[in-house]
C-alpha cells in the first residue's frame, strides 16, 4: 500500500497513426493512505482481497503487447486499485453490480463481506478519482478519433478460474479467453479478429462469465467511430492464483494481444 499521493492513471503514448487504446483498469494494488483509512479490513485481510480482486500482471501483459506491435498502440492504465474506485462501473443506478455492493465505489468484497461502513459518503471518492479518470479516458478516445478518424478500445482484464461469491453470472462457461462485447460498439469483424488471435489457448467464449466492454459515456451507444472489445483472460493460463507470480503463459498471451492490435 502507498503512503504518498499517487496519480490515478497513466496515458502511455503510442504511434500517432494508431487508433488503438489498450485499457488496463484493474491491474494495480495501490491504495492511497487517505483511502486506506476508510477500508474496514485489516492488513492481511486486505492483501487477500487484493489477491482476488486485482487483475494481476495485466499492465505488464499490455506493455509487452504494445512493445511487440508493429504499430504501437496507446495505453491507458489505472495506477490505483479498483478498491479505490472502479472506473468501469456506471456511477449510478444503471450499474447492476451495486446489488452486491460493487458499484463505482465498493462497499463489499469479493466474498460479500463489508469493505466500507454503511454510512460511507461515496461522493469524495467519485470526485477525486472516478470523474477525472473518466474525463481523461474520454479525452484519449477523442484524440484517437481526431488523429485517425476512429478509436478502438481493447479492454485488458483477467478473471479467476473458479467463480467468486460476488459474481452475478458465475454459473456459465469459463473459457481460457472470454471476449466481452457490446451490441453497438463491437462489430463482428472485431470479434472475429480477437477469436483468431487467441485461438491457440484452448478456446474463446463470448460474454461469459463477464459481458460488455468499456466505452466512455460521451460515446456510448451513439458514436460508431468508437469500437470496443473486452479481453478477459482466465488467470490459470498465465499465473499462480489467486495473486501469485506470472508464468510462461504471459509471453504467449502478450504475443496474441500484439497480433490482435496489429490487425486493427
Amino acid at each position: 500500500m502507498s503512503t504518498a499521493p499517487q496519480p490515478s492513471f497513466r496515458l502511455l503514448p503510442g504511434d500517432a497513426d494508431s487508433p488503438v487504446l489498450l485499457h488496463v483498469p484493474h491491474g494495480s494494488r495501490t491504495i492511497p493512505a487517505e483511502v486506506r483509512g476508510g477500508i474496514l479490513l485489516g492488513d492481511s485481510a486486505l492483501e487477500r482481497e487484493l489477491d482476488h480482486i486485482t487483475d494481476s500482471h495485466t499492465a505488464e501483459l499490455a506493455a509487452r503487447a504494445a512493445a511487440a506491435s508493429p504499430v504501437r498502440p496507446w495505453s491507458y492504465v489505472n495506477a490505483l486499485s479498483r478498491l479505490v474506485v472502479d472506473p468501469e462501473r456506471f456511477p449510478d443506478d444503471r450499474e447492476e453490480m451495486r446489488t452486491v455492493g460493487m458499484g463505482a465505489v465498493y462497499t463489499h468484497t469479493t466474498h460479500r463481506e463489508r469493505l466500507r461502513g454503511p454510512d460511507v459518503d461515496q461522493r469524495p471518492l467519485l470526485d477525486r478519482y472516478f470523474h477525472p479518470y473518466a474525463r481523461a479516458m474520454t479525452e484519449a478516445v477523442d484524440a484517437r478519433i481526431a488523429a485517425t478518424g476512429r478509436a478502438v478500445i481493447v479492454d485488458v482484464h483477467s478473471y479467476p478460474s473458479a467463480p467468486l461469491p460476488y459474481e452475478l453470472h458465475g454459473t456459465g462457461p469459463r473459457p481460457p479467453v472470454c471476449l466481452g462485447t457490446d451490441p453497438f460498439h463491437t462489430p463482428p469483424e472485431l470479434r472475429a479478429l480477437a477469436e483468431a488471435a487467441f485461438a491457440g489457448f484452448g478456446g474463446t467464449g463470448i460474454d461469459s462469465p463477464f459481458a460488455g466492454t468499456y466505452v466512455p459515456l460521451k460515446h456510448h451507444g451513439t458514436d460508431r467511430r468508437v469500437t470496443a472489445l473486452m479481453v478477459e483472460i482466465r488467470r490459470d493460463t498465465y499465473m499462480s492464483e489467486p495473486g501469485g507470480p506470472a508464468g510462461a503463459g504471459l509471453d504467449a498471451l502478450a504475443g496474441a494481444l500484439a497480433e490482435l492490435v496489429g490487425s486493427l
